[in-house]
């Protein structure tokens, strides 16, 4: 069946199509931040009366979706009115947090509110001791009381969360019931988060029952414009690098947080296994902000991440994100020192050489050193307007002898130390040596920098895919179908005897497996639920370890719940990752997460499409006037689509298309592989 891709971002929508015999096509618009939707359901319907898209109007297809509309809701604070019951004494959960102060020497520092105000913070009376055993059962008439203030509030959203609820959810459970059957949207933790830490654990919930009914609205929204255009199923794209079900996106929405990045590295990370590459970095730059990411054979994943300044946890792939994009302003602050970002111009008014914006920013920068065509973006349906980009560059020129190009120079220097600092921070400072990796830019800007930064970490290579502004929606078109389970084990290990420490007699292998077995078994039913078939279904285990005493755990792949299997992969990872370990401290496994994987499109056989033909030159469609140190050079300008496999060049060179634009400095020559990929290294 036919899958399209759709990636929203703060400055452009874009579309990927792959048909059932392999056929690509892609597509770009600009997007509506107002609705998110329109700009979705208006590209379909330019895509399915345009010529080269290649869908018969009657096909059905697949539409996987990346959306920001989780995280909008919260950074923007505009989701549902919500509510928390918890446990009496810990209503203020949210408030205290880990009492960790982001910027240490801010003499008045200002925190964000919690998501729910005092009023509606509320408190149950009951009460399980850590091994979930009830001390204080909660009572049903105090719940009715509960949801009747509630009710009379107005809230349009209810967060459930009580203490130690991960290892006996009967009171969750109990409330979700009540409330559920009232109607009223209901998250309760043990189904949104059943792991340990109180504050984590409670702010993810809260997150969840904020942003809930915001993604199921946009997503029915969504799911009934599109069954117009022969769409079957809508899934979404999730934080982890998979997608799942719209139904199952709208009641765990909190998961969707980062998927537009996550979406990229999928992409990014596919495309540079099939070049032959399987160490990438991967730099993925927008209209608004730069995705940075280290791929070591692997997608690497993280267990907590932030949402403005919220703590969410949940499983996450490992992106560093920076307000650098090429919407990003520039601007001199009240010193006369240059600054760029993180403020961004948008979709609207963008950028000034877009007609509508007036303040200067990193795309007008490109323009004016000649290296984006004036002819115009998105193959010329979106006019540029290069006189505009000189005024606003004029501007901010003055400590630069008013000089507009060497202005623009400083300007796309100070946005590429801020994405350098972003790139060392995944490498560098994790011990990964750069020049060991390939750097995979996309993005609509990414590789108009992708030579720059190379150059300054001395990474060897450069790989620009075949359409590098959409790769993040190819991602979501070939990501699998991923669902995560975890469960709390709380289980100390003797790591000589390999037996629980505590508890005489007994076998960690079995109580493991049992518990392994039931994630895997809810799992499974969740998914055909959904509508989706098991055939090919993967499934994963990891474990969380640590030793006994320390605050935080390792996530360990596991194939055997052997404590002879699994104790030295724990060592060994705690070595790798701090440069020690010990043999004879007690290891407590605390959590157990099991990941059920649907394999998405074949990306492999893909490449059997590629075309077969040869080039070794290529005729340059024009020369150009390009800027590179203060000099302007005379530079070859390529159209992508004629460069045929085995085409060799050396810098100066732009390569347009029609979703991006690469940039070939002086010193630096490219090839176009087998995939249509340029590879570019310096000569």
């Amino acid at each position: 069946m036919p899958v399209i891709g759709v990636d929203t971002g703060g400055t452009f929508t874009d579309f990927y199509l792959i048909t059932g015999d392999g056929k690509v096509s892609v597509y770009k618009r600009p997007s509506t931040p107002d609705d998110p939707a329109r700009a979705v359901l208006e590209g379909l319907t330019e895509l399915m009366s345009s010529s080269f898209f290649a869908l018969p109007s009657s096909s059905l297809v697949d539409l996987v979706h990346g959306s920001t509309v989780a995280t909008n809701a919260i950074i923007e604070r505009k989701g549902a009115r919500t509510a928390l019951i918890t446990t009496r004494g810990f209503r203020d959960v949210l408030v205290i947090g880990r009492q960790a102060r982001p910027k240490l020497y801010d003499l008045s520092p200002q925190r964000e509110p919690p998501l729910v105000p005092d009023e509606l913070r509320l408190q149950a009376n009951e009460r399980l001791d850590h091994r979930g055993d009830v001390i204080h059962a909660i009572d049903p008439a105090e719940i009715e009381t509960l949801l009747d203030y509630v009710r009379q509030n107005k809230v349009e959203s209810l967060a459930v969360c009580f203490l130690f609820s991960f290892v006996n959810p009967e009171h969750e459970r109990a409330v979700a019931l009540a409330a559920r059957r009232r109607r009223i949207p209901t998250s309760v933790s043990h189904e949104v988060l059943p792991e340990h830490r109180e504050f984590e654990r409670t702010s993810t919930t809260v997150a969840n029952a904020y942003v809930a009914p915001v993604m199921e609205t946009y997503l029915s929204h969504l799911e009934k414009g599109s069954s117009g255009y022969g769409v079957k199923r809508l899934r979404v794209m999730t934080s982890n690098g998979g997608s799942v079900s719209a139904k199952a996106a709208g009641m765990l929405a909190i998961r969707t947080a980062l998927s537009g990045p996550a979406g990229g590295v999928a992409g990014a990370f596919a495309l540079g296994q099939n070049a032959g590459f399987d160490r990438i970095i991967t730099l993925d730059m927008g209209g608004t902000s730069t995705d940075v990411a280290l791929c070591p054979g692997r997608i690497l994943q993280r267990d907590e991440t932030l949402v403005g300044e919220l703590p969410v946890r949940g499983p996450t792939v490992d992106v560093v994100s920076v307000g650098a994009g090429g919407g990003s302003i520039v601007r001199l602050d009240a010193g006369g020192a240059l600054r760029v970002g993180p403020e961004s111009a948008g979709a609207h008014p963008g950028p000034a050489c877009y007609g509508e914006g007036t303040e200067p920013t990193v795309t007008d920068a490109q323009v004016v050193l000649g290296r984006i065509s004036p002819a115009g973006l998105l193959g010329g349906r979106m006019a540029i307007y290069p006189e505009f980009s000189f005024e606003a560059m004029a501007r901010i020129a003055k400590p630069f002898g008013g000089n507009a190009h060497v202005a623009a120079e400083a300007v796309l220097q100070i946005a590429n130390v801020n994405m350098e600092r972003a790139l060392r921070i995944v490498s560098v400072e994790r011990g990964y040596d750069a020049r060991d990796f390939t750097l995979v830019a996309f993005g609509g800007a990414g590789p108009l920098h992708a030579c720059g930064l190379a150059e300054a970490l001395r990474i060897p290579r450069v790989l620009i895919p075949p359409h590098p502004g959409v790769l993040s929606a190819l991602g979501m078109a070939t990501a699998p179908i991923v669902k995560d389970l975890s469960a709390a084990v709380m289980l100390s290990v003797d790591s000589e005897s390999g037996r629980a420490a505590h508890s005489a007699g007994a076998s960690p292998l079995r109580l493991l497996a049992r518990r392994r077995d039931e994630l895997e078994e809810r799992g499974r039913k969740e998914l055909e639920s959904e509508g989706f078939e098991l055939g090919g279904l993967a499934v994963q285990a990891f474990l969380d370890m640590r030793y006994a005493g320390q605050s935080y755990e390792l996530a360990v792949p596991t194939e055997s719940f052997a404590p002879a299997e699994f104790l030295p992969a724990f060592h060994a990872a705690h070595q790798i990752r701090f440069g020690h370990g010990d043999l004879s401290r007690v290891v407590e496994v605390i959590t157990l997460r099991v990941k059920l994987v649907l394999p998405g499109i074949d990306t492999e056989n893909r490449k059997q499409k590629t075309e077969k033909r040869k080039a070794k030159r290529a005729a340059a469609t024009h020369q150009s006037e390009v800027w590179f140190e203060r000099k302007s050079v005379d530079a070859s300008i390529y159209e992508r689509d004629e460069l045929l496999q085995g085409f060799r060049f050396a810098g100066p060179a732009v390569v347009a298309q029609m979703d991006s634009t690469t940039v070939v400095p002086p010193g630096w020559r490219f090839e176009v592989d087998g995939m249509k990929n340029l590879i570019l290294a310096i000569v």
